[in-house]
C-alpha cells in the first residue's frame, strides 16, 4: 500500500514541478503579437492565394504591421479591404491601379498554323517538351489549360477558339496563371486599359507570317503613328507602356495584321464546356486526360459509314426473305399432309 501512495505522491509532485516550469517558461519566453496583426488577419479574405507575395494572409498581415507591405497589398480584397486595413493601421488608404492578367496571344485555330498532331497529357508543361507544342509558332498559346487549373477564382478559361482568355471582372491578380504558363505569354495589364498587343513572338516578320495570320511582322507602324511615344520596339516585338498610353487607338487602326486589338473591338469568346470525368466526383481529383489534338477525318469516312449501313440493311432484308421462303415451304408441306 505504501508503494502505491509513494508512487502517486511522486508523480503528483513531478507533474506540479513540470507544470510550474512550463508556466514560467511561457511567461518568460512569450512572443508578443501586435493586436493589429490579428485585426488585419480578420479583415483579409482568407484566400491564401499568395498573390500578395507573402505566404498566405497571415504573412501579409505580419508584413503590413512591420511596414514591409502596403495596406493595399491584398489583390483579392481590393479597395474595400485596403480601406479596412488602413483604418486599423491609422493611415490613409493608398489608391492603386488595379491590375489583371492578360493572355498575349491570338493564335486561334483559325489564325495559327499547326505543325504536328499532339497525343499526350492535357497539360501545357508536358506538351511544351515535345518541340514546344503542336503549333508552328513556338511562342503561342497551346490551349491545354494549365493556367485554368491553377486559377482558384475561375477567372481564366479555354475558349472555343483554342486559346486561353481572362475574365477581367473575376481576376484578382493572384499571379498563379503567370507562374505556371510555360510560354510566359500571360502578363499584367491595367484593368482599365483598352489596347493590347496579342503577340509575343520574337521571330522575323516572314517567319511569323508563315505561322500565324495575326502575328506581329515587325513593321513598326504602331511606333510611328503613336503621338505619345507609348510604344517601343525591341527584339522584333512592340511593347506598350501603359503609363504613357492615352488609348487613342491609332495603333489599332494602322496595324496591318490586327495584332494590336482594342477591348471594344475584340469579341468575347465562349468557354469550352468540359465533360465530366467518369468516376470523379470533385474537379480537384481529376487528372489531366490523354488527348489527341488535330486528328483529321478520313476523306472516305462518310462513304465507309454509308457502305456499312447499306450492307447491314441488305443483310437484314436477306434474312427477312429467307424467313418468308421458309414459312411458305412449311405451309405447303402442311397442306399436302392435310390432303393426304
Amino acid at each position: 500500500m505504501s508503494v502505491i501512495v509513494n508512487s502517486v505522491v511522486s508523480l503528483s509532485a513531478m507533474g506540479f514541478l513540470f507544470a510550474a516550469g512550463l508556466a514560467i517558461a511561457s511567461k518568460k519566453f512569450a512572443v508578443e503579437v501586435d493586436p493589429r496583426q490579428e485585426a488585419i488577419l480578420n479583415v483579409l479574405p482568407g484566400a491564401n492565394c499568395g498573390g500578395c507575395g507573402f505566404p498566405g494572409c497571415g504573412g501579409l498581415a505580419t508584413a503590413i504591421v512591420e511596414g514591409k507591405a502596403p495596406v493595399n497589398g491584398c489583390p483579392v480584397g481590393g479597395a474595400p479591404v485596403a480601406q479596412k486595413v488602413a483604418d486599423i493601421m491609422g493611415v490613409a488608404a493608398q489608391e492603386g491601379v488595379r491590375m489583371v492578367a492578360n493572355v498575349h496571344c491570338n493564335g486561334t485555330i483559325d489564325h495559327a498554323v499547326e505543325k504536328a498532331e499532339y497525343f499526350g497529357i492535357l497539360d501545357c508543361k508536358a506538351a511544351v517538351i515535345a518541340q514546344s507544342g503542336q503549333k508552328g509558332c513556338t511562342y503561342g498559346c497551346m490551349g491545354f489549360g494549365t493556367c485554368v487549373r491553377a486559377c482558384k477564382f475561375d477567372a481564366i478559361y479555354i475558349g472555343t477558339d483554342g486559346v486561353a482568355h481572362v475574365d477581367r471582372d473575376k481576376c484578382v491578380a493572384c499571379g498563379k496563371c503567370i507562374e505556371v504558363c510555360p510560354k510566359s505569354i500571360i502578363e499584367w495589364i491595367p484593368y482599365n486599359q483598352q489596347v493590347y498587343i496579342y503577340c509575343k513572338s520574337r521571330e522575323k516578320g516572314k517567319d511569323v507570317k508563315d505561322k500565324c495570320s495575326v502575328g506581329c511582322i515587325g513593321c513598326q507602324m504602331c511606333v510611328k503613328v503613336c503621338p505619345f511615344d507609348a510604344i517601343t520596339f525591341e527584339n522584333n516585338l512592340p511593347t506598350i507602356h501603359y503609363e504613357k498610353c492615352k488609348q487613342c487607338n491609332k495603333c489599332v487602326e494602322k496595324c496591318p495584321t490586327k495584332t494590336i486589338v482594342g477591348r471594344q473591338i475584340k469579341k468575347k469568346v465562349q468557354p469550352v464546356v468540359a465533360k465530366p470525368t467518369e468516376g470523379v466526383e470533385n474537379v480537384e481529383d481529376a487528372k489531366p486526360e490523354m488527348v489527341k489534338v488535330n486528328v483529321p477525318k478520313a476523306e472516305n469516312e462518310g462513304s465507309n459509314v454509308e457502305t456499312v449501313k447499306a450492307s447491314e440493311d441488305k443483310e437484314v432484308k436477306t434474312a427477312e426473305n429467307v424467313n418468308e421462303v421458309s414459312s411458305e415451304t412449311q405451309n405447303n408441306a402442311e397442306n399436302q399432309e392435310t390432303r393426304a
